[in-house]
């Protein structure tokens, strides 16, 4: 394997990370109904951890309500639970056939909490970019102490994956910062 394989490894790793990220700020609930809330919950059907978007339709009849309602009815009271104990923070309400999420206005306190949340994952995320680089940088040493790349390679490569990361990171940082604002403008 060249080195230019080994850079679109990383570099496909990098992207893995980003998209990583997308679904942990689409899982922060931000005062209005998004089903992406519920894609960490899963729920013990018939022994099986199931995620709710395969045993419900999911609706939202309003854009502060979430309608969940199981093809099978049995996993009604299965999926509340998941629910409450998940950490959602938002007691469903269950009707016999369907359960719902209200979602309550956003208060300054809580959107501080949410932001600090964002900021973590950002954060989180930076890390493991770096941590690719880290795997880069280390990957290609080794290539060169067993003399398949040349020190001028070497020092191609340094600073491509240093290119790439910062693209990564400013990425990262793009993200969050855009999320942080979405918390505030609801």
């Amino acid at each position: 394997m060249n080195y230019k394989d080994e850079y679109k490894d990383f570099e496909r790793r990098m992207k893995k990370t980003i998209e990583v990220l997308l679904e942990q700020f689409d899982s922060v609930r931000a005062g209005k109904a998004n089903a992406n809330v519920l894609n960490q919950i899963s729920v013990d059907y018939y022994g099986t951890p199931t995620p709710i978007q395969q045993i419900a339709s999911i609706s939202t009849p309003d854009p502060r309500t979430l309608a969940i309602q199981p093809w099978d009815s049995s996993a009604l009271k299965s999926i509340e639970k998941a629910i409450l104990a998940s950490e959602l923070g938002i007691n469903p309400t269950n009707d016999g056939r369907v359960i719902r999420l209200a979602f309550p206005q956003l208060t300054e306190e809580r959107r501080k909490e949410l932001v600090k949340q964002v900021r973590k994952y950002g954060e989180e995320g930076k890390v493991a970019v770096r941590n690719i680089r880290r795997d880069a940088m280390d990957k290609f040493k080794a290539m060169k102490k067993k003399s398949e790349i040349t020190e001028d390679d070497m020092k191609n490569m340094e600073k491509d994956i240093q290119q790439l990361t910062d693209n990564y990171i400013k990425e990262v940082d793009d993200m969050t910062a855009k999320k942080e604002k979405e918390l505030f403008a609801i």
